[in-house]
C-alpha cells in the first residue's frame, strides 16, 4: 500500500477516508494562508513601528509627524498615535494641525489634555490594534482544535473497516486487517501533521502580539509626556 506512493495510496483508501483526507487538507491550507499572512504583517508591523518611532524621536513638528503617522500605515503605534491626534487637534484636509478645544483638550488659555478622557481613548485605540492583530487567530485556533478529531474519525472508520473484513473473511490474517489499519494510521496522521503547525504558530502569534502590545502601551506613555509641551508650543498665540 504504502509502496505505491502518494497517489496510489490515495487511491486504494475508503470513500469516508477520502472525504476525511479532503477536509484535512483544506484546513492545512487555510491554516497555512494564515500563518505565512500573519508572519509578514508581524514582520510589516515591526519594520513600520521601528520607522515611526525613529521619527517621533527626530521630528518634533507636529503637521509633519501627524504625515509621517499617515505614511506608516502597517504600524499600530502609528495608528494610535493618529488616533490621539484626531481627538485632541483638529487636522485640516491639507494636513495642517491647529489645536482644538474637543473633548480631549481643556477650554483653557493654554491646551492641557483631559488624562482621564485620553486614557480612556489610548485604552480604546489600543483594543482595535489588538482586535486588528489577532484577526484570522481564530482559524488557526479552530484548526489545532478539531482537525485531531476529523483524523480520529478517519481512525475508527479503519478500524471498523478491520473487523467488518474481519467478519467477511472470517480470519483475523495480516491480508485482512491491514488495509483497514492502514487507513487508521493514515487518518491520524493527516490530522496530527495539520493540527501541529497550527497550534505552534497560534502560541506563536499571541506570543507577538503580547509583545507588540506592550510596545504600542510604552510608546503611548512617552506620546501622552511628549504631546502635551508639543502642543503647547505648536499652539503659542491660537486662542
Amino acid at each position: 500500500m504504502f509502496q505505491s506512493g502518494v497517489m496510489g495510496l490515495v487511491g486504494s483508501l475508503g470513500a469516508v477516508s477520502k472525504i476525511v483526507l479532503l477536509l484535512l487538507f483544506i484546513a492545512s491550507i487555510l491554516s497555512w494562508g494564515v500563518i505565512l499572512y500573519k508572519w509578514r504583517s508581524f514582520k510589516a508591523a515591526d519594520r513600520e513601528d521601528q520607522r515611526f518611532f525613529s521619527a517621533f524621536s527626530k521630528i518634533r513638528d507636529l503637521d509633519e509627524l501627524y504625515r509621517q503617522s499617515k505614511r506608516a500605515e502597517g504600524s499600530p503605534s502609528a495608528r494610535v498615535f493618529q488616533g490621539i491626534m484626531d481627538r485632541v487637534l483638529t487636522v485640516s484636509g491639507d494636513g495642517v494641525v491647529t489645536a482644538s478645544h474637543g473633548p480631549g483638550v481643556s477650554k483653557e488659555s493654554a491646551p492641557v489634555i483631559d488624562h482621564q478622557y485620553m486614557d480612556k481613548t489610548v485604552s480604546y485605540l489600543v483594543q482595535n490594534q489588538v482586535s486588528h492583530l489577532e484577526s484570522y487567530l481564530p482559524v488557526l485556533a479552530t484548526t489545532g482544535n478539531i482537525t485531531p478529531f476529523i483524523g480520529l474519525l478517519g481512525t475508527v472508520l479503519g478500524i471498523i473497516d478491520s473487523f467488518r473484513e474481519i467478519g467477511m473473511q472470517g480470519t483475523a490474517s495480516i491480508a485482512a486487517v491491514a488495509p483497514g489499519v492502514s487507513e487508521a494510521l493514515v487518518a491520524t496522521a493527516a490530522g496530527l501533521f495539520t493540527a501541529i503547525p497550527a497550534v505552534i504558530f497560534y502560541n506563536y502569534f499571541l506570543t507577538r502580539i503580547r509583545k507588540t502590545v506592550f510596545r504600542i502601551e510604552s510608546f503611548t506613555v512617552e506620546a501622552m509626556r511628549s504631546l502635551q509641551t508639543r502642543l503647547k508650543q505648536t499652539t503659542v498665540g491660537v486662542q
